[in-house]
């Protein structure tokens, strides 16, 4: 009879469990066992124009715990703390802490050796889960470009947040069944299929970022400056081939450097541009019609005064003519050119060239630069205005003004991608663009202020600048040294800007700024195969420069040690 009810009793527990409710059992044994796990995918490759990887995903290890088991067996714990070079009594309390959760990281992105030798201690609760780590081949060279992943591989800063959709794929995702230890015994199906990320080939051509990043580095060690930044432009199409900036840091640091070292002063700090601007104040004179390139300028005696103020060149430079005001830098001269045009029209040719507003690169916080309304000038405003004054532009946003000049009056973004659709918009009449090329080569000569920006066997246009740094209530007795231009002038593809910030001693455009672009364009030119303009022949003006001897030049007039101030503050 015992038997008999032991029997039935057996039957009636198999029916139940079996059939009435296997689903509810079923359920509790996958809660236990059956686990959806991620399946990771590497971040897209980042290549340099040339195919050379910039960025690249490597696999490692990460370490994690079930501190619900690990905890049960607590003699352990200071074995697995030594293993991961923790002090015990941290790892105690985050295990803890974390006491009624089934997972926790204890140690991210180890290499798959150092997490061999912890996992081969097999402690209860502890496991491991495959991951990708970014590594960047160039460190601090391409640091600003290319910015930096989380420990989680999502984009940061730079390129790596602008294109985080792109690189960063999809994770796949698969249900396994898992040992009591955690180990994945079987898996049973594929939930999503995991979607790598894209590849992405930039502008960027690392040998010309290389070079760049040397010769700045160079002249900020020369000068004793404290920052500065480089940005080399393809005019033809707008592709950025270069940007560097000083201070760098190391992405492949898990701190990441200083904060202030992380951003891209080329796009995202502005300056006065100096004098660099008179190239735009002299196109808005010859699109009015009012002015020509011969038409006489007097700026005797160096000084004029302008309601209460007084607007000085470096030294009386007589009568001139409008090159003249650019190759001899005459903040008098750009001063009553500008006066005799409209508030309107001088403002609608510096919008049109791109002051005032972002470039639409498309890096992660651009600035747009600052370009007063014209209608807020004064007779004062609208003179300093004219050589560099009175507004704030990034280094990418002057570059990407020369380009114009330098594309026969073409505006094009500055693009990061390498054939990324661009289009163009016409801005300027092509004969006062190339007019203007023309007037700008006058610069680089021993009559002009940018001599040290020549390259050998290249005809080059280009113009210096120099501002004082501003403070609340004025200016103070820092200086900002630069150097925009292009080449070759005959027929131009590249633009280079140089932005120097607080340089010792000399602190012209053209002494400090001028020799870090002759020797980026000389490098970039030849590394592009761009065949030579200039034939003429040549000399030195004794500090390694070369400049063209022109025709009635018996002797160069310009002495290697000498400087031309521009600084034009109104006092």
């Amino acid at each position: 009879m015992l038997l008999t009810l032991a029997g039935t009793g057996l039957v009636v527990r198999a029916v139940d469990l079996q059939v009435v409710r296997k689903e509810f059992y079923q359920e509790q044994g996958d809660a236990r066992y059956l686990r959806e796990v991620p399946i990771p995918v590497s971040r897209g490759t980042i290549l340099d124009r040339n195919g050379e990887p910039l960025a690249v995903s490597t696999p490692v290890v990460s370490i994690w715990a079930n501190p619900q088991e690990l905890l049960q067996h607590g003699g352990r714990v200071s074995e697995l703390a030594e293993a991961l070079g923790m002090d015990e009594t941290v790892l105690k309390a985050k295990l803890e802490q974390r006491a009624d959760k089934e997972f926790l990281y204890l140690k991210r992105h180890l290499n798959p050796d150092d997490a061999k030798q912890i996992l081969d201690r097999k402690i209860p609760g502890v496991s491991s889960q495959r991951e990708f780590r970014r590594y960047y081949p160039s460190g601090e060279v391409m640091a600003h470009v290319l910015g930096f992943t989380n420990i989680d591989d999502r984009g940061q800063e730079g390129l790596e947040l602008a294109f985080d959709e792109w690189l960063a794929g999809k994770p796949g995702a698969k249900r396994v069944i898992r040992d009591r230890l955690g180990h994945v015994v079987e898996d049973v199906e594929l939930l999503r299929e995991p979607q790598p990320g894209r590849e992405l080939t930039l502008s960027i051509d690392r040998r010309i970022q290389y070079l760049a990043y040397r010769q700045l580095k160079r002249t900020l060690l020369e000068h004793s400056a404290t920052s500065g930044s480089i940005v080399v432009l393809d005019a033809r199409n707008g592709e950025i081939l270069a940007t560097v900036n000083q201070p760098s840091y190391n992405p492949n640091a898990v701190n990441n450097g200083e904060t202030a070292s992380r951003r891209n002063r080329a796009l995202t700090d502005v300056v006065e541009p100096g004098s660099t601007m008179k190239a735009f104040t002299v196109a808005a004179a010859l699109e009015s019609g009012k002015w020509k390139p011969n038409t006489p300028i007097d700026t005797s005696p160096g000084s004029m005064p302008l309601a209460g103020h007084i607007i000085r060149d470096t030294s009386n430079k007589g009568l001139l003519d409008v090159t003249g005001v650019l190759t001899r830098s005459s903040n008098v001269g750009a001063a009553k050119i500008a006066l005799t045009l409209s508030n309107e029209h001088l403002y609608d040719v510096f919008k049109r060239f791109g002051f005032g507003e972002s470039t639409g690169s498309g890096f992660p916080g651009e600035a747009p630069g600052v370009l007063p309304a014209y209608k807020s000038w004064g007779v004062v405003e609208k003179a300093t205005l004219s050589y560099g004054y009175g507004l704030n532009v990034t280094p990418m946003q002057l570059a990407q003004a020369y380009a114009v000049l330098a594309d026969n009056g073409r505006l094009r973004a500055p693009t990061f991608v390498k054939g990324a659709q661009n289009p163009d918009t016409a801005v300027l009449d092509p004969n006062i663009a190339r007019t203007i090329v023309t007037m700008l080569e006058t610069v680089i000569t021993p009559r002009g202020t940018g001599l040290r920006a020549a390259v050998r066997n290249y005809r080059v246009a280009g113009k210096s600048g120099t501002s004082r740094r501003a403070v609340a209530g004025g200016y103070e007795s820092r200086y900002i040294s630069t150097f925009a231009g292009l080449a070759p002038a005959s027929n131009p593809r590249l633009v280079v800007v140089v932005v120097i910030h607080d340089p010792q001693g000399a602190y012209t455009g053209g002494i400090v700024a001028g020799p870090a672009f002759s020797r980026v364009m000389d490098g970039a030119l030849r590394l592009l195969d761009i065949p030579p303009d200039n034939v003429e022949k040549w000399y030195s003006d004794g500090s390694g420069n070369w400049a063209p001897v022109e025709a009635g030049d018996a002797a160069p007039d310009y002495a290697p040690g000498a400087t031309s101030f521009e600084e034009g503050v109104p006092e």
